[in-house]
């Protein structure tokens, strides 16, 4: 009754005039366990304020978040606010053992952070294990009083986020993978705002439904909060005009299709039908699959159902439902052709202030590898022999989450054994990347950080390998943007490839995909002191390792130092 109470309160906030600078936004957030029935299944899981998806967090760019985080259930958690810049403020950036040690059961912390230079689409989820699968939601980003949309203004603003649906609970499905060094379950569904839709058994009336009016023009939030899947996403006999991505402006472009990775965000414009059209429309998203391993090749579909005008005499259940056509599961001709039409919008406004020169140049690998089994109880083992277990890593280190947090530890000056400020700048045995695989795929493992001093200029190339099959990586780096400066396939060639690129309108993101069996650069500027996780985000690449962390040194002036931490920081 609290928390339906607070969001009460705040929608009635939100209609009130607000000065020009930012104000103080407080929410509670508890997070609970609840049944949810989906494909007729029942389970408990965990969610916040006993919403699956958890509640939209609205604020405005220059606000200040204070959201109180309260743990009733059995797992430790911890919030991460994807997307947001945290500027000296990583204490409140959420990963678990990297900013903070996890909220113990009964325990709460104050999630505290401004919102410094950024406007549009972002979410929130669990950053702890695989409790994300039903621990996120939408964290919506205004504009600053007064300052409209860099395109028109549209009639409504709609929340797509876009998840998975497991009928068994998705931490025994990760202990057990850990545990057997196979491959985790795969999901049973897709889901639009939590419902899974029409094409599932038993899931007709767990169906989003957007309705909508002719001749109007719909802003389209859409989230991919999924575990484990890029992708492509379209709405039947309509376009949509991209926007926006990761809460950034884009230069408008219109497309059937899009394709979003977990962690990415995608503001898009829907214009409908001039008049009515008599028919609904099925809006389907399906994987977009480049691995070798097995996937959930399922479609999750929603119906955009337009307003019937009063004469119309047509029960809406018996009008022609068009069926969209997406991409193949592997077109990666299609990937390739709608990242390169991601550009930043670099105008006077909104400018793509990419690095032209750079301080450090970083070459890291990224992909899969193995580890040997473990003989403790005689077990033969589910991995890609009976004699090894899946694993993952940057530039061959697999990394090992430490039981005490990075940045507690660096902060405090206790950082011995905690982790080894050494990362490699480049892979320490080079190889032939994207040709025949090494015979020897055992990762290396360790606690690494790559150290940067402040306001260093970094570019990063980042290469998929061969190892057990080139794959795409969707690579999220926590309190930066960054500019993906070029992309391409096979082997990344230091002397030519930096010839082309893109140092004017790159497109500015949190989370890239890797092409598979190819490479991404990227350029930032390490102007945010702390530690800063950066790991691919299908989640079970993360358990299996391939992860790391930066950091960033403090300036030398005031403003150039991480705030101290708070007082109800948790403890491990």
């Amino acid at each position: 009754m609290a928390s339906w109470l607070l969001f009460s309160v705040f929608s009635c906030v939100l209609l009130l005039p607000e000065p020009a600078f930012g104000i103080t936004r407080h929410y509670t957030l508890d997070i609970k366990m609840h049944n949810v029935t989906r494909l007729c299944h029942t389970k408990s899981l965990v969610s916040v304020n006993g919403k699956f998806p958890g509640p939209k967090i609205i604020a405005r760019e220059g606000d200040q978040l204070l959201i109180k985080v309260v743990n009733h259930v059995p797992n430790n958690i911890s919030l991460h606010w994807h997307g947001i810049r945290q500027l000296r403020s990583g204490w409140a950036d959420g990963p678990a053992y990297i900013t903070q040690c996890p909220i113990q059961t009964g325990q709460s912390y104050v999630y505290n952070y401004t919102i410094v230079g950024q406007r549009g689409t972002l979410w929130y989820h669990a950053h702890i294990s695989w409790l994300r699968a039903t621990v996120y939601g939408p964290l919506i980003i205004l504009p600053k009083h007064g300052v409209p949309y860099p395109f028109p203004k549209p009639h409504k603003e709609v929340p797509m986020v876009f998840g998975e649906w497991f009928n068994t609970d998705t931490e025994a499905i990760i202990r057990q993978a850990t545990l057997t060094g196979g491959g985790p379950n795969v999901s049973d569904a897709y889901t639009i705002n939590g419902l899974p839709g029409p094409l599932y058994n038993c899931s007709a009336k767990d169906t989003f439904r957007l309705r909508v009016k002719a001749g109007k023009t719909y802003l389209l939030r859409i989230i991919n909060a999924a575990l484990n899947d890029e992708l492509f996403f379209s709405i039947a006999n309509h376009t949509v005009t991209v926007v926006e991505a990761d809460a950034v402006y884009v230069k408008p472009f219109e497309t059937n299709t899009i394709l979003i990775a977990p962690g990415q965000t995608t503001n898009v414009l829907l214009k409908t039908k001039p008049s009515y059209p008599s028919a609904s429309f099925f809006m389907t998203a399906r994987p977009y699959a480049t691995g070798q391993g097995t996937f959930d090749n399922t479609t999750v579909a929603g119906i955009l159902e337009y307003e019937q005008p009063k004469h119309a005499k047509t029960n809406i259940k018996n009008l022609p439902l068009f069926t969209p056509v997406l991409p193949a599961l592997n077109d990666t001709n299609f990937a390739t052709k709608f990242s390169n039409k991601l550009r930043s919008l670099n105008s006077k406004k909104f400018p793509a202030n990419v690095p032209q020169e750079v301080d450090r140049k970083f070459f890291f690998t990224v992909g899969l590898g193995t580890n040997p089994c473990n003989h403790k109880n005689n077990q033969t083992c589910q991995g890609p022999t009976n004699t090894t277990m899946f694993a993952a890593s940057i530039s061959n280190i697999s990394f090992t989450l430490p039981t005490k947090a990075l940045l507690q530890s660096h902060y405090s000056g206790r950082s011995n054994g905690v982790y080894s400020p050494n990362f490699p700048w480049s892979p320490i045995v080079p190889f032939n990347y994207t040709g025949t695989p090494p015979n020897n795929t055992m990762v290396s493992t360790g606690t690494n950080l790559m150290v940067l001093r402040y306001n260093t200029s970094v570019e990063l190339v980042m290469q998929d390998t061969s190892i057990l099959g080139a794959e795409s990586h969707p690579l999220h780096l926590h309190g930066f943007n960054f500019f993906v400066v070029g992309q391409g396939f096979g082997n990344f060639d230091p002397n030519k490839d930096p010839k082309k690129f893109n140092l004017v309108d790159p497109i500015e993101r949190n989370t890239v995909g890797v092409p598979s069996g190819g490479w991404a650069a990227i350029r930032f500027l390490a102007d945010n002191p702390g530690v800063w996780f950066m790991h691919c985000h299908l989640e079970v690449h993360t358990s299996w390792g391939l992860r790391m962390a930066w950091l960033v040194l403090d300036g030398d002036k005031p403003d150039q130092k991480l705030i101290p931490p708070p007082a109800d920081l948790p403890k491990c």
